[in-house]
């Protein structure tokens, strides 16, 4: 391959060369040039993988390398088919015009790309919510993102096992929500249904008692966050203990837990917090648990 390469140069070099050497010349550098770059990409990830203990680094450092691979390939080869244009920017210019209608969506989610890894709304490993889908995300790539699916069919935010590749275009017109980013916890609520002739202050007090004794949250650390995330975020918050509130529905009385929890400890702290209320009302006589009932009233 390579005397072929020299005997082609040599052509070129002279004049002498005809349309089809000038085409298989480029084809022989083009195929050069891909593979030392890939063969270059291949070691540097072998040295890294030596390297690198943690997993997150050898994903990011992964990523870096592919990306700077390709452009580099795209560049290089693309001067060689082009080289008739008096720079690059004129190629890029030419072949942007060419194609802007035709590939929207793809440039679309291009620039998106280039929006996540510049302004961060979201990173791997963080959780999110967009276009009414849920998930851990996985992968960021140049035209979509990957999400590790949560909720759907599954309650309290637990993982379905499926993943979901979301364009990178849809940051720009569809609303984002980050569970991670800033704050890391969120308010999660339980309401409990008891019956008119229940002693609903006394459940109130046991529930109130519960929700501090299962709360995982310290206030200290709760505020600390909220510091460092109101330097970036407008987030405020009056109480960050937990409370009970009360409310009449047509079977009645509804006693409804609020409290901080961790993101991904939601599931957890509600099946902590419920068991501990089953248990505790056992005891009480006065307390009892609404449910659908139907009422006849006739004479005997």
């Amino acid at each position: 391959m390579l005397d072929q390469l020299n005997n082609y140069i040599v052509q070129i070099s002279s004049g002498k060369a005809s349309t089809d050497s000038i085409i298989i010349y480029r084809l022989l550098v083009s195929i050069l040039i891909f593979l030392t770059i890939w063969i270059t990409k291949k070691l540097m990830l072998r040295f890294i993988e030596s390297k690198v203990e943690n997993q997150k680094m050898k994903y990011h450092w992964n990523k870096v390398l592919n990306y700077t691979a390709y452009t580099l390939a795209f560049i290089l080869i693309g001067r060689l088919w082009f080289a008739g244009f008096q720079s690059i920017a004129t190629f890029f210019g030419l072949l942007t015009a060419g194609i802007a209608i035709a590939l929207r969506d793809i440039i679309t989610n291009l620039v998106g790309w280039i929006f996540i890894i510049s302004r961060r709304p979201f990173e791997v490993g963080e959780r999110v919510e967009i276009d009414g889908n849920k998930g851990d995300v996985i992968d960021i790539r140049i035209f979509e993102f990957s999400i590790l699916e949560i909720g759907n069919w599954v309650d309290s935010d637990q993982s379905t096992g499926r993943i979901i590749h979301v364009p990178n275009g849809k940051i720009f017109n569809k609303n984002l929500a980050n569970y991670d980013k800033g704050f890391n916890y969120i308010w999660n609520e339980i309401p409990i249904l008891l019956t008119f002739e229940s002693d609903w202050k006394k459940a109130k007090d046991i529930l109130l008692k519960i929700a501090n004794e299962n709360s995982d949250i310290t206030s200290k650390g709760v505020e600390s966050q909220i510091k460092r995330a109101a330097k970036k975020f407008l987030i405020f918050y009056k109480h960050l203990t937990p409370i009970v509130y009360t409310d009449l529905k047509d079977s009645g009385v509804e006693l409804t837990i609020r409290y901080l929890c961790a993101t991904r400890k939601r599931r957890g702290t509600r099946e902590k917090i419920v068991e501990a209320i089953l248990t505790e009302f056992e005891k009480h006589n006065d307390i009892d648990l609404a449910y659908p009932t139907t009422r006849f009233i006739g004479k005997l």
